[in-house]
């Protein structure tokens, strides 16, 4: 008997697994947002708990520390209209929901296209998540440790030159960051993403190989377009990165195929 799925089936299928990660993002983003972070002594012990705190929540808390840990000492962050700060936090939470659901988000993309690769890949379900997972925290990981730091440094030296005072909108400092947070998380995810397509079946082993100059120009022009300034430098902490994973997932996918 048959087990394929109808089309209308896959479309149930996938609006239930979108409403779940919806579900999950949408929760931790309030709690983002009504919850902070409190710290406990107790004999020298130091505990951390959440408590209900609409004003200095999660959100507030983390823009704070990011605040400290990657702008120069002479930037100051501003609001120049009511509001602002306030939908500044809401982004930060959404980010905050997004990345505190990625498990959920792996899980339910992995579940729903893992038929395509057959039973016995369906058995690898729980590496892939935890893969990917991984690699989308070591690039989020990579843009706040070196990227973002370098790149707000080289562009606010331009200011320091003139002498100039410099003033950073709350909210273009909190889109600069999700840009870079977001955009490295997800390249980071190109080996996986290679190995997955290969599985399929669809292209073959050498494709990857035989079409890396055109990878390389594309990534190039990804580069250039998560990146705020033109200066052709900073473009290359992202193109650079993800040409090095691209001939990862090659590497892993032509030896994959060697050894079948």
């Amino acid at each position: 008997m048959s087990t394929e799925m109808s089309i209308s089936e896959h479309i149930s299928e996938m609006r239930s697994r979108l409403f779940r990660i919806l579900i999950f993002t949408v929760i931790i983003t309030v709690f983002s947002i009504s919850f902070g972070i409190k710290q406990l002594d107790i004999g020298g012990l130091v505990l951390f708990y959440p408590s209900p705190d609409p004003i200095k929540n999660i959100a507030v808390q983390l823009t704070v520390y990011m605040e400290k840990t990657l702008l120069p000492v002479s930037v100051k962050v501003i609001q120049t209209t009511p509001g602002e700060a306030f939908f500044a936090q809401i982004y930060v939470a959404i980010l905050l929901g997004i990345i505190g659901s990625m498990p959920v988000v792996i899980k339910e993309i992995v579940g729903f296209i893992s038929p395509a690769f057959g039973q016995r890949t369906k058995n690898l379900s729980f590496s892939v998540i935890a893969q990917s997972l991984l690699l989308f925290i070591i690039g989020v990981s990579f843009s706040y440790v070196l990227v973002i730091p370098f790149t707000i440094n080289f562009l606010y030296k331009y200011g320091q030159a003139l002498g100039l005072e410099t003033f950073l909108n709350i909210n273009d400092f909190i889109t600069f960051i999700l840009q870079f947070f977001l955009g490295f998380g997800i390249a980071f995810e190109l080996p996986l993403i290679m190995y997955a397509i290969s599985m399929t079946g669809i292209i073959e082993s050498m494709f990857w190989r035989k079409n890396f100059r055109y990878a390389a120009f594309i990534l190039v022009i990804f580069g250039a377009i998560i990146t705020p300034d033109g200066s052709g430098i900073t473009m290359w902490f992202v193109a650079g990165p993800m040409m090095g994973l691209y001939v990862l997932g090659m590497i892993i996918i032509e030896r994959k195929h060697r050894r079948k």
